[in-house]
């Protein structure tokens, strides 16, 4: 017997206990709420001060394991997308392994930033089509404000940290499915954001001019790339489905910035009753965003069982993704 399609099993998430509002960065640099919210949406990120990524990835695992009655040795899988590991080895996949006893798992991190979370249910997809029944766990998580640079306006108020993310099995059930998906990466226009430059400090390299690890961002491209390309991935993926926009119960997109998910929905020509935010709350979570809305729709029950969803992340590569399928 072959299994061959996955369902998501359980979502769980994760966040920092730390908020900072739009008032609180006012007071750390030129900005205000007014402003930060008329741009972006955003009124407060969740910021890490004791928690690490591993850690709030960790606690994302152990919440799905708690609520699928799973022991942790029956876990075959554990995928992390992040673009901000604590470690560049060990990976935080392993660290979560580690954690959780995870003895029968093999596990390893994936980073497409914003886009991780869908490349990593392509990824995740793939290793379950195999001749026994399997278990995965796929985490968004990041930590991002270790990557930035707090009196820069053009960056710092946008970003924020958590971890979010599903329990996988490829064991078959009427709910649930792979429908269709789109990746795409554009790798010549990965100059516009950047994040995590790592110097030369070789011995044998001529001295170092000048490197920063902290996120720098073209703003108006990345918008723009934004804008035109993940409509346009949508509607790939929608064609190669059959569907139209109507036959999509619930957009999942990733939460970079409210406007640009109000001109994606426009763009589609669709409501934007379809397209819930919570970017108000967290900020760009980057790779955790897609999972963290997913949970929290789960929970609220916005998101059932049989629902047609289509999840899309862009970002940093750049990269866009769109996966639809059946909860």
């Amino acid at each position: 017997m072959t299994f061959e399609d996955f369902k998501i099993i359980e979502t769980a998430s994760s966040v920092p206990q730390r908020v900072v509002d739009n008032d609180e960065l006012s007071s750390m640099m030129d900005t205000s709420d007014a402003w930060i919210t008329q741009r972006t949406g955003i009124k407060r990120r969740h910021v890490a001060v004791e928690e690490t990524t591993s850690s709030l990835a960790t606690a994302v695992a152990t919440k799905l394991l708690a609520k699928s009655g799973l022991k942790p040795t029956e876990i075959d899988l554990i995928v992390v997308a992040t673009m901000s590991p604590d470690y560049l080895t060990p990976s935080v996949s392993a660290m979560v392994q580690g954690n959780l006893g995870a003895d029968q798992a093999i596990a390893f991190d994936i980073d497409a930033a914003c886009s991780g979370f869908v490349y990593g249910l392509k990824v995740v997809r793939q290793m379950l089509k195999a001749d026994r029944p399997m278990h995965a766990i796929l985490i968004g998580a990041e930590t991002l404000s270790k990557l930035l640079d707090w009196h820069d306006r053009s960056t710092a108020v946008l970003f924020g940290d958590g971890a979010a993310g599903v329990l996988m099995t490829n064991q078959s059930s009427e709910s649930g499915s792979f429908i269709s998906e789109d990746l795409k990466t554009l790798g010549k226009l990965g100059k516009h954001l950047t994040a995590g430059q790592v110097g030369v400090k070789s011995p044998f390299a001529a001295p170092e001019t000048s490197y920063s690890p902290f996120f720098k961002m073209n703003g108006h491209r990345v918008y723009g790339f934004a804008v035109k390309n993940v409509p346009e991935s949508i509607n790939r993926a929608l064609e190669k489905a059959n569907l139209t926009i109507d036959d999509i119960d619930c957009f999942v997109l990733h939460q970079a910035n409210e406007r640009i998910i109000e001109k994606i929905a426009d763009t589609l020509g669709a409501s934007m009753n379809q397209f819930p935010v919570n970017i108000n709350e967290y900020g760009n979570t980057s790779a955790a965003s897609e999972p963290i809305l997913l949970a929290e729709l789960v929970a609220k029950q916005r998101i059932k069982r049989g629902d047609v969803i289509a999840l899309s992340g862009f970002g940093g590569g750049l990269t866009v993704g769109t996966m639809i399928i059946k909860y």
